[in-house]
């Protein structure tokens, strides 16, 4: 008894939206269609912005954290006053951040990582020459990485 009124309920739940959709014009059905594809376009669109944001992000993240991880190996070699193996891991600090910024939009973070690139290749000049860099001015560029990735 149960399955028959079932299946009564949904024929007569069938025929009456079938009845109710054959009375609306084909316009309306149309455009309501229409409609309806051109908001899953615009949230589809916003999603893709978000998750390539979201995905930029994190490989600038991740490429800060391997750059600030090769600046504290580099300072450790200055403080041991081997100057030479600190310029190389500068030098790879400064590429790690190069190619960070290589396809990133001219935004602030990206020209302020542009500029801490200048003064890591100024420190890394004085290193190479073997001049002595102050602990300070090392202590003052890892500070400007942290900012950068607290971003």
């Amino acid at each position: 008894m149960a399955k028959f009124l079932t299946v009564l309920l949904l024929l007569v739940g069938a025929f009456g939206a079938g009845y109710y959709v054959g009375q609306r014009p084909v316009g309306t059905l149309q455009q309501s269609v229409s409609n309806l594809q051109q908001s899953l376009k615009e949230v589809s669109k916003n999603v893709m912005d978000t998750t390539l944001g979201i995905e930029r992000d994190l490989r600038r993240r991740q490429g800060l954290v391997e750059a600030k991880s090769r600046f504290v190996q580099a300072k450790v070699y200055v403080i041991d006053q081997k100057h030479a193996e600190a310029a190389k891991e500068l030098t790879a600090v400064i590429d790690a951040i190069e190619t960070m910024t290589k396809g990133a939009k001219g935004d602030d973070a990206t020209a302020a990582l542009r500029h801490l690139v200048d003064s890591l290749r100024d420190v890394q000049l004085e290193l190479a020459t073997g001049k002595q860099v102050a602990f300070k001015k090392m202590e003052d560029l890892q500070q400007r990485m942290d900012q950068q990735l607290n971003k």
